[in-house]
This record gives C-alpha cells, structure tokens and sequence, in this order.
C-alpha cells in the first residue's frame, strides 16, 4: 500500500517507521522540522510510565515501555529508568482513597506498582518532603527522556527503513479517495493517518469531517537541583517534577479553557513560575533550611481533550485514519500508540474504546486535566 502520515511528532514517525517496516511505500509529511520544538513532542515532559487500570491504556502503555526500552541507544535517544511516585496529601481523603483503589486495579493488569508508605520514601529520597503525605503509590516499569531525540531518532530508522519524510511543507487531507492536498498539488494515497496533534480537528475540518477536540494549555520549567529523586506526580495539588539534565523538570496540569493551536502564548506564566517556586522549596527542601528552586527556564505547551479522556485512534472514513486526543498521556504512549493505529491501517485489528466514530463531533464538554487523579 501506499501510505501518507501527517504529522512528523512522536506518534506519528512511530507509525511511519513500524509501516515502512512492514514493505508498505510510506510518506511522512511534517510542516516542521523534526523533532517540531513548538509542537506537542516538542514541549512534552519526557514522563514515561504504564501505570494505568484500564485494560486497553494498560496494554498501550506497557507495550510503549517496551519499545522505549527497545529503541534506547538509537541515535541520542536514551530511556533512563526511573520509578514514578503519586500520592495524595494528608487531608485529601478523596483521592487517597482513589490511589488505594487504583494500585490493586493497576495489579490485576500486571502492572508493577504498589503503595509505598511516607517513611520508605523518605527514606529512599531524603530530601523529599513527605511531611504531608497520606497515601503514595510507586510504579517501577517507568523512565524518563528528551521527547525530541525519540522523535528523531525514530525518523532516522523510519528513513533506513525505506520511509520518504518531506519535512517543511503543510498539508491538508482529502478522502473518497484519500489524498494529500497541497500547493504542489493533489496526490492520492490508498491510506493517510492524520497524526497532527492539536491541529487534528482543524486538518479534518477542512475534509469535512467534525470531530471533538479541544486544545489546551499547559505548563513547565526547569531549574537546578543536585538530590537523588524519583518522578513525582502530587495528585493533590496536581503538579509533576522529574529528574532532568538541567536539575529538575516541573509542570502543573491543565488550563481548563480551549485554546487556539496556532495563536497561543508559548512563554510560561509569572503565576505559574511563582507557585512552582513555592511548591518545589516545600517538597524538596527537606535537608535544608536554604532550598529555593533557581529557574533555568520555563515555557508553555499544548495538550489535546476528548470528551472522555480515551483518544481518537482508528478509521475514520474510508482510507482516513486518526491519531489523536491524548490528555497529556500521547508522548509516554507514542511507542505503542503509533505501532497500534499502524496495525489498523494494514487490517490487523482496531482499540474499540478508542474507536473514532463512537463520536458525531459536536459533543459540549468541558476540559479536564489528563493526570487527575479522582
């Protein structure tokens, strides 16, 4: 078959590499560069974990873990094991009581997570504050990495692999038959995956076709830091912080309003930067009186919502195939998300939870952060 990806991110280079794998004549067609640094890969956090209850997340995302593992030492890509740590703080009954039943569901799908009590994680991580903790959990199939060196490192083995990646050029897609439109013309495929992040809805718009996404803005910074710690999500105030080169890597969750995919503030905001500050002296300062976070940089990125948080991964129309909607969970997945919609397009089998179609694409909703834990 002849096949046209669109979109050069994460999932979408996943699934031109596993294609072109395959014998199948593939074209990757990116705007960009890859990797896009103003795109979703671009601006991801590099948080790797399978820790999910759900049947089909967890069967995605182990399967991501392993090909991460996989394609570790692939050009600069590296996976760098790591265990990842969510709790909720004293008081917050809610979610504790959402982490106890979580970890057992987790288990029942083989996953590698337990609950961990405050005074082994101190232990462990002495300068983690766990003052306030009530109940954490830990998963261990877990790492962490520079999102953009996947996304090159897995275009550069798509192009061994006989892919044709045409970078710098945008496009727009057609169906009934699927075809690639753009200044140079129409070109006609047997199949095209839409793999364009936030600008999905808008690609699909063009061809006619409504579906229910909502962009929206998240946040991140880096700063110094020189203490052994894991990957830490507080579901309580819902913020996240993991080891980086620079020091840490930290972000909050959601802004919970839509937001243009093309006109959107790209610089972080004084208020978030402010309330990371104050939230990493707390958590972290437990070995000093002195800690305060010096900020390397910060910056703001985008993140797709459905209505019911499960992506948009399948056929369609005839030949036109999504990839889409991952509620801040598409980079960590894109290994198995990528070989998943691949599979789809050469007739071995679809995620019905994750079926396109089970949506008109006028549906209201609102938007609500991936990692909430409730």
């Amino acid at each position: 078959m002849r096949i046209a990806v669109v979109g050069g991110g994460a999932v979408g280079v996943t699934a031109a590499y596993d294609l072109a794998v395959h014998g199948e004549d593939v074209v990757l067609f990116e705007k960009g560069e890859i990797p896009n640094e103003d795109a979703s890969t671009g601006r991801a956090a590099g948080v790797l974990y399978d820790a999910f209850a759900a049947p089909e997340d967890a069967r995605i995302g182990d399967r991501a873990i392993e090909r991460f593992r996989e394609f570790s030492g692939t050009g600069e890509f590296e996976f760098v094991e790591t265990p990842y740590v969510w709790f909720a703080r004293t008081g917050d009954e809610k979610r504790a009581t959402a982490i106890r039943e979580q970890v057992p569901r987790m288990q029942e799908q083989g996953r590698d997570v337990s609950l961990i009590d405050a005074e082994e994680l101190a232990e462990r991580y002495p300068s983690l504050n766990t003052a306030d903790i009530n109940v954490a959990a830990i998963a261990r199939n877990t790492g962490r990495t520079d999102p953009g060196s996947y996304a090159n490192a897995v275009a550069e083995e798509a192009k061994r692999a006989g892919a044709e990646i045409r970078t710098g050029i945008e496009v727009g897609v057609q169906f009934d038959p699927p075809r690639i439109v753009s200044e140079d013309g129409d070109e006609e495929f047997d199949a095209v995956v839409v793999a364009t992040g936030v600008h999905t809805k808008r690609v699909l718009a063009d061809a006619g076709i409504a579906v229910p996404l909502k962009p929206y803005r998240v946040q991140a910074l880096t700063c110094e830091f020189d203490a052994d710690v894991p990957m830490v999500y507080d579901a309580t105030e819902g913020y996240y912080l993991r080891p980086h080169p620079k020091g840490l890597l930290a972000g909050d969750g959601t802004e919970e309003v839509e937001s243009d995919p093309d006109e959107w503030k790209r610089e972080s905001d004084d208020k978030f930067v402010s309330a990371m500050e104050d939230r990493l002296t707390h958590r972290l300062g437990a070995n000093t009186e002195t800690f305060a976070p010096t900020i390397e940089r910060s910056w703001a990125g985008l993140c797709n919502a459905t209505p019911d948080y499960d992506p948009l991964l399948g056929e369609l129309r005839t030949g036109l195939y999504v990839a889409a909607g991952w509620q801040g969970h598409g980079f960590m997945r894109a290994p198995g998300l990528g070989e998943a919609i691949a599979k789809d397009v050469l007739g071995e089998g679809d995620i019905p939870e994750f079926d396109p179609t089970r949506f008109t694409g006028d549906e209201e909703f609102e938007i609500v952060e991936g990692m909430a834990v409730e």
